[in-house]
Protein backbone atom coordinates (compact mmCIF):
# COMPACT_ATOMS: atom_id res chain seq x y z
CA UNK A 1 0.00 0.00 0.00
CA UNK A 2 1.82 3.02 -0.84
CA UNK A 3 1.72 6.21 1.65
CA UNK A 4 -0.25 9.17 0.10
CA UNK A 5 1.34 12.46 -0.11
CA UNK A 6 0.73 14.74 2.70
CA UNK A 7 -1.55 17.86 1.72
CA UNK A 8 -1.62 20.05 4.88
CA UNK A 9 1.51 20.91 7.20
CA UNK A 10 1.96 22.39 10.95
CA UNK A 11 4.99 23.81 11.57
CA UNK A 12 5.96 24.28 15.03
CA UNK A 13 9.07 26.73 16.44
CA UNK A 14 10.39 25.09 19.64
CA UNK A 15 10.92 27.81 22.66
CA UNK A 16 11.34 27.38 25.98
CA UNK A 17 9.28 30.01 27.09
CA UNK A 18 7.08 30.37 23.46
CA UNK A 19 6.36 27.95 21.03
CA UNK A 20 5.18 29.46 17.47
CA UNK A 21 2.93 27.29 15.11
CA UNK A 22 2.28 28.15 11.39
CA UNK A 23 -0.06 26.25 8.82
CA UNK A 24 0.56 25.10 5.06
CA UNK A 25 -0.85 23.91 1.86
CA UNK A 26 1.91 21.01 0.77
CA UNK A 27 0.36 21.40 -2.96
CA UNK A 28 -0.06 25.05 -2.79
CA UNK A 29 3.42 25.24 -1.36
CA UNK A 30 2.09 28.35 1.03
CA UNK A 31 2.25 28.76 4.59
CA UNK A 32 0.87 31.46 7.02
CA UNK A 33 2.01 31.88 10.65
CA UNK A 34 -0.98 30.41 13.62
CA UNK A 35 -0.47 31.28 16.98
CA UNK A 36 2.14 31.26 19.74
CA UNK A 37 1.61 29.21 22.42
CA UNK A 38 3.10 30.04 25.88
CA UNK A 39 5.49 27.17 27.40
CA UNK A 40 6.63 26.53 30.72
CA UNK A 41 10.07 25.29 30.34
CA UNK A 42 9.60 23.77 26.65
CA UNK A 43 6.35 22.33 27.51
CA UNK A 44 2.91 23.61 25.67
CA UNK A 45 -0.36 23.56 27.24
CA UNK A 46 -0.49 20.09 25.48
CA UNK A 47 -4.49 20.27 25.62
CA UNK A 48 -4.05 23.94 23.50
CA UNK A 49 -1.63 22.01 20.79
CA UNK A 50 -4.70 19.27 20.91
CA UNK A 51 -6.97 21.76 20.17
CA UNK A 52 -4.92 23.56 17.45
CA UNK A 53 -4.27 19.91 15.80
CA UNK A 54 -7.87 18.77 15.51
CA UNK A 55 -8.95 22.06 14.23
CA UNK A 56 -6.50 22.19 10.94
CA UNK A 57 -6.22 18.53 10.47
CA UNK A 58 -2.56 18.32 8.98
CA UNK A 59 -1.32 15.45 7.62
CA UNK A 60 2.30 15.70 9.44
CA UNK A 61 3.72 17.91 11.88
CA UNK A 62 7.31 19.73 11.15
CA UNK A 63 9.34 21.09 14.30
CA UNK A 64 12.14 23.54 13.91
CA UNK A 65 15.97 21.94 14.39
CA UNK A 66 17.77 24.26 16.23
CA UNK A 67 21.49 23.61 14.62
CA UNK A 68 24.49 26.10 15.65
CA UNK A 69 25.82 28.00 13.26
CA UNK A 70 28.73 24.81 12.25
CA UNK A 71 25.69 22.07 11.98
CA UNK A 72 26.48 20.64 15.58
CA UNK A 73 23.77 20.35 17.89
CA UNK A 74 22.97 22.38 21.00
CA UNK A 75 21.11 21.69 24.24
CA UNK A 76 18.25 23.40 22.63
CA UNK A 77 18.16 21.04 19.52
CA UNK A 78 18.69 18.01 21.71
CA UNK A 79 14.72 19.85 23.57
CA UNK A 80 13.49 20.18 19.49
CA UNK A 81 13.90 16.67 19.15
CA UNK A 82 12.27 15.62 22.73
CA UNK A 83 9.63 18.15 21.80
CA UNK A 84 8.81 16.44 18.29
CA UNK A 85 8.80 12.82 19.95
CA UNK A 86 6.44 13.98 22.28
CA UNK A 87 4.33 15.55 19.43
CA UNK A 88 4.81 11.65 17.54
CA UNK A 89 3.76 9.95 21.26
CA UNK A 90 0.50 11.93 21.68
CA UNK A 91 -0.67 13.06 18.07
CA UNK A 92 0.31 9.47 16.29
CA UNK A 93 1.37 11.85 13.50
CA UNK A 94 4.34 12.34 11.46
CA UNK A 95 6.64 14.18 12.71
CA UNK A 96 10.16 15.70 10.61
CA UNK A 97 12.53 18.06 11.79
CA UNK A 98 13.75 21.06 9.47
CA UNK A 99 16.95 22.96 10.07
CA UNK A 100 15.77 26.76 11.48
CA UNK A 101 19.01 28.36 12.00
CA UNK A 102 18.24 32.00 11.53
CA UNK A 103 14.84 31.61 11.33
CA UNK A 104 14.03 34.14 14.40
CA UNK A 105 16.29 36.38 13.15
CA UNK A 106 15.32 36.84 9.82
CA UNK A 107 12.05 36.93 11.30
CA UNK A 108 12.43 40.00 13.43
CA UNK A 109 14.09 41.76 10.16
CA UNK A 110 11.57 41.13 9.00
CA UNK A 111 9.25 42.61 11.54
CA UNK A 112 11.49 45.60 11.42
CA UNK A 113 11.14 46.27 7.70
CA UNK A 114 7.33 45.92 8.10
CA UNK A 115 7.92 49.03 10.67
CA UNK A 116 7.74 47.05 13.86
CA UNK A 117 10.09 48.51 16.34
CA UNK A 118 11.57 45.68 17.98
CA UNK A 119 8.90 45.17 20.80
CA UNK A 120 9.00 41.46 20.26
CA UNK A 121 7.02 41.34 23.62
CA UNK A 122 4.33 42.59 22.87
CA UNK A 123 4.72 41.70 19.08
CA UNK A 124 5.97 37.96 19.25
CA UNK A 125 7.90 36.62 15.93
CA UNK A 126 7.64 33.05 17.16
CA UNK A 127 4.29 32.48 14.42
CA UNK A 128 6.29 34.11 11.68
CA UNK A 129 9.64 32.19 12.66
CA UNK A 130 7.22 28.68 12.45
CA UNK A 131 6.15 29.68 8.89
CA UNK A 132 9.55 30.22 7.44
CA UNK A 133 10.66 27.11 8.87
CA UNK A 134 7.78 25.77 7.24
CA UNK A 135 8.91 27.63 3.96
CA UNK A 136 12.40 25.69 4.65
CA UNK A 137 10.42 22.66 4.63
CA UNK A 138 8.60 23.35 1.93
CA UNK A 139 11.35 24.31 -0.46
CA UNK A 140 13.58 21.12 0.49
CA UNK A 141 10.66 19.09 0.26
CA UNK A 142 9.58 20.28 -3.66
CA UNK A 143 13.34 20.10 -4.37
CA UNK A 144 13.70 16.56 -3.85
CA UNK A 145 10.63 15.50 -5.84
Amino acid sequence: MSQRSPQSVMAFDFGLRQIGVATGNCVLATCQPLTVLNARDGIPDWVAVEKLVKEWQPDVLVVGLPLNMDGSESELSRRAKKFARRLHGRLGLPVEMADERLSSFEAKSQQREQGHRGDYKARPVDSEAAALILNTWLAERERSY
